[in-house]
């Protein structure tokens, strides 16, 4: 049976260049209305009424909250304690609480351990890889020791078109523990290499698997570049392990014929099969394949690094993870360590994941939080997560949280997310946390929001974008187009501010570009206008 790549519809940052107009609307009391002929809604101007009263959310409701930091003043409150699905402003709940438990400059280490003895240059023994959910592994590593990330990400690129990937060697932390294997006098292993991703049970997140082993967010890099009409077009995999190929099935047709549309199959987990077709003027694109086993990927991936360090191994480097060989984990736990990488800081994967928005990751942290609190389920890191926010300050009532990503089913209140912005704008690290939010017009996936208004720059926050097709009229439903984070106003204030737009549909695809942009337009709106 043939196994597919599980694609998820998004919906695609646009450019939008929106005027933005000075107006006198001033604070007052809550209100709640219906989305559409909204009017006089204190604390808003007349351009966010006229992007809130467009047809495409007709059929919806809004639901915003802003209020000043500073002063606790309520700037202006729509639908504020109604629960709304927020998309991946999840993140800043998961994320957020795996900030307060360890810290943004706290760090993982994943150590290569040994049994058995080095005789002469050779362990009689195995080499163990124990993961401990280091997002990066050293492959996305800058010179200046922060994360490097593409505003499109290769986490997304089957559903976002315009993906691009970071220029780092995503085996770059393998490399370094080989490295030190050698200098630590292993020339050759005649045992094997087992790859030990116990440190929580097995989890999935939207039908992939969760693991605390991580090789490039566990995905193969696919970029298809256009040849001459009637060609095959060139294509090129990164990382290249074994026993990975693809089986290139693009075709190049001529520019203006027809869409180009590339699908990405594996029939057996070693090959992946890409087809259809590439303009012959397209630039460059990437595709991704999720594999399923990432214990035997990262384990082929070491014993190729192995390699190159200059040692041997005996073993078949593609068989799967013998992890049934593994000892106990306290007694791996007490074992040697020859090689040890330590991962960056919390602050850079939190960034990492809140720029682009990277959904494995963010369920990550709550595995980690459930392996911190005494568990190995997963699912107890929520738990945690609610406990931890509670403790800071947080009524954790106002959010319903099934997963750290956003996925459908989540739910939250307005007011909760700016709680939430309140509490960490009040930390000592308040400006860290900020940092890893996506600007607008500036980074991530605000990248292109309002990028030549005013507010460029003076608001960053995290979006969240949940879109389906709608089949039965051919239409494009949003569930939820969302953003939650600050705004720098004009007047040198400073707001914790949440936007939800729930149930909206676009009778074709160029409106979903759109939705980005008009909660982008409300916000700006707020910042010009304090």
């Amino acid at each position: 049976m043939q196994v597919a790549t599980s694609i998820r519809f998004a919906a695609v940052v646009a450019i939008a260049v929106v005027g933005l107009s000075a107006c006198t609307a001033q604070a007052g009391a809550p209100t709640a209305a219906p989305s559409v002929g909204l009017t006089g809604v204190p604390g808003l101007t007349q351009e966010a009424l006229d992007v809130m009263n467009q047809p495409a959310y007709a059929n919806g409701q809004w639901a915003i909250s802003v209020k000043d930091v500073d002063t606790g003043e309520q700037i202006v409150s729509l639908n504020a304690d109604t629960f709304f699905e927020p998309g991946s402003v999840v993140k800043t709940y998961s994320i957020g609480a795996a900030w307060l438990q360890f810290g943004p400059d706290h760090t993982v280490v994943t150590p290569v351990k040994s049994t058995g003895q080095v005789v002469d240059g050779t362990l009689t023994g195995d080499l163990i890889l124990v993961g401990k959910g280091d997002l990066t592994m050293g492959g996305r590593t800058k010179a200046d020791g922060t994360v490097d990330f593409t505003n499109l990400d290769h986490n997304d690129a089957n559903g976002v078109p315009g993906a691009t990937l970071t220029t780092e060697d995503p085996l770059t932390g393998l490399d370094a523990l080989a490295a030190q294997v050698k200098a630590s006098g292993i020339d050759a292993v005649s045992g094997d290499v087992i790859v030990d991703d116990r440190l929580w049970a097995p989890a999935e997140l939207d039908g992939q698997p969760v693991t605390p082993i991580i090789i490039n967010q566990n995905v193969i890099d696919l970029t298809i570049t256009p040849g001459a009409v009637g060609e095959k077009a060139a294509t090129a995999m990164s990382p290249v392990v074994a026993p990975w190929t693809i089986d290139n099935q693009v075709e190049t047709v001529a520019a203006g014929t027809e869409d180009t549309e590339i699908t990405v199959s594996s029939p057996d987990e070693k090959t992946i099969v890409l087809s259809g077709t590439i303009l012959e003027d397209a630039d460059p694109i990437v595709k991704v394949y999720a594999f399923a086993d990432p214990a035997t990927f990262a384990r082929t991936a070491l014993i190729e690094a192995l390699a190159r360090a200059g040692v041997t191994v005996t073993a078949d480097p593609i068989s799967t993870n013998p992890d049934a060989a593994l000892p106990a984990t306290d007694a791996v736990d007490a074992l040697p360590s020859v090689a040890e990488l330590t991962s960056l800081p919390l602050k850079e994967d939190a960034t990492y994941a809140m720029k682009i928005s990277y959904n494995r990751g963010a369920q990550t942290f709550i595995c980690l939080l459930a392996v911190a609190n005494g568990s190995t389920r997963c699912a107890d890191g929520l738990k945690a997560a609610g406990t931890i926010w509670s403790d800071a300050g947080l009524d954790t009532t106002g959010a319903v949280l099934i997963d750290g990503s956003g996925l459908p089913g989540n739910k939250i209140t307005a007011n909760n997310e700016v709680q939430l912005q309140t509490i960490m704008a009040a930390r000592d690290d308040a400006d860290e946390w900020r940092s890893t939010l996506p600007g607008l017009g500036v980074d991530g996936s605000l990248t292109l929001v309002q990028a030549d208004s005013p507010a460029a720059g003076k608001v960053v926050g995290k979006t969240g974008t949940l879109a389906a097709l709608d089949g039965f009229n051919g239409r494009y439903f949003l569930p939820t187009k969302a953003l939650g984070g600050y705004i720098d106003t004009e007047g040198g204030r400073t707001f914790a501010f949440t936007i939800m737009a729930n149930s909206s549909v676009f009778t074709d695809v160029n409106g979903l570009f759109a939705a980005n942009d008009d909660v982008g337009t409300i916000a700006a709106s707020i910042q010009q206008n304090y």
